[in-house]
């Protein structure tokens, strides 16, 4: 079975003795669940897996009768250390209190049971561990598959990749686009949006929450302000309730407004957002091409193409912890903008010889970044950037 980097990351932590709470986050269907069931299955250590999936998010002794599941059975069978593995932790609610209540009671008994937590809310379980589990834990952030795992494991061209995206459930159903555009919809989006936001969050308006995601995974790759959203959405309220709402669908992996890169912070959030999707799949689900016509077509290919790139980007940057924008002065712009420390990364994407870099060397001018490319035509291929660390270009 294919094992992505995380595998090791995961394997290595469960291995050490006893010291911090191992949290493994990230979006729905990347593999959290099925990298720590591998790691488990082959590292020889006693453990215990629960899912509070299906648990009723009121029943706040459910976390307590885990622990002590886990304590009987390293007292019967006279374990020196066990593993405790919960998922979906951020479904019950007041977890990370009752986390730390009962890490803390086995710090202090001397219990050698080591801690791993799973959650697709990244929103929730960043609120949890900031508020309760303060230098009690560790993160280990997992993402969208890339080109080259999917292309490893399931044999994607550079183009399926750009086109279906990252999902590993879905690769079996490419060669029928109903199933596969059925499996994307209801197994991520409506499953994030249902348990990852609507289930824990106040909403005010469901329907709009959805159709701010559908027409912003629609524009993925492009400008549009939310005055302009407004006049295509129904109901729409105003566009704080849509900044709002795109914060949220940014927070559960599934699409991000990016700001206008300045170095004047209030210009920056007052700025038109670039809409970008984690996984191209929440596009083209989206799309009226087909796989075969989208290829034929160089305007649309050119859309795709351009968020494919930016999918990449924004997941390694959840992953690396660095920013993400886009910049624009006048008829000048650059695709994206990377920040991390202070070091800039400019990047352009050309999906043709007909598109323009004077907005690339404008910026060099005026910002200086410590790396300036071009992926596309002209510039680095667009399947050596999706199978590069990015990292390195800081």
């Amino acid at each position: 079975m294919y094992k992505r980097a995380e595998y090791q990351v995961i394997r290595d932590r469960l291995k050490e003795p006893r010291k911090f709470i191992q949290v493994v986050m990230g979006p729905r269907q990347v593999g959290k669940s099925t990298v720590v069931k591998q790691v488990l299955q082959e590292i020889d250590a006693p453990y215990q897996f629960f899912s509070a999936d299906n648990v009723p998010a009121s029943d706040g002794a459910w976390i307590a009768n885990c622990w002590e599941s886990v304590r009987r059975l390293q007292d019967n069978k006279e374990l020196e250390s066990i593993i405790l593995v919960i998922d979906e932790i951020q479904k019950i609610a007041n977890w990370s209190e009752a986390v730390k209540k009962e890490w803390d009671d086995d710090t202090f008994h001397d219990r050698h049971i080591k801690v791993l937590l799973l959650g697709s809310s990244r929103v929730l379980l960043e609120k949890g561990l900031s508020e309760s589990l303060g230098g009690r834990f560790e993160e280990i952030r997992m993402t969208h598959w890339s080109y080259t795992e999917m292309h490893d494991c399931f044999g994607y061209t550079l183009n399926q990749y750009l086109f279906y995206g990252g999902y590993p459930g879905a690769a079996a159903l490419i060669a029928d686009d109903d199933r596969y555009q059925q499996y994307v919809q209801s197994a991520i989006v409506e499953t994030t949006i249902n348990k990852d936001i609507l289930m824990d969050t106040p909403v005010g308006k469901p329907a709009l929450l959805r159709q701010t995601f559908e027409l912003g995974a629609a524009y993925s790759g492009q400008l549009l302000s939310l005055n302009k959203m407004l006049g295509s959405l129904q109901d729409a309220g105003n566009t704080t309730t849509l900044a709002g709402y795109i914060n949220l669908l940014n927070e559960s992996g599934m699409l991000d407004g990016l700001q206008k890169y300045s170095v004047d912070t209030a210009r920056r959030k007052q700025s038109i957002p670039k809409f970008q999707v984690y996984n191209n799949a929440l596009k083209t689900i989206y799309s009226p091409h087909t796989f075969e016509q989208a290829t034929l077509d160089r305007k649309a290919w050119g859309h795709i193409f351009e968020s494919g790139i930016g999918a990449y980007i924004i997941s390694q940057a959840f992953v690396h912890r660095f920013e993400v924008f886009y910049w624009r002065e006048r008829n000048d712009e650059v695709d994206f903008v990377l920040r991390k420390k202070g070091s800039l990364v400019a990047i352009e994407v050309k999906s043709s010889a007909e598109k323009s870099t004077k907005g690339l060397e404008t910026f060099k001018a005026a910002f200086t970044p410590h790396t300036a490319l071009i992926v596309g035509n002209g510039g680095i291929t667009a399947e050596d950037f999706l199978s590069m660390d990015i990292r390195k270009l800081f």
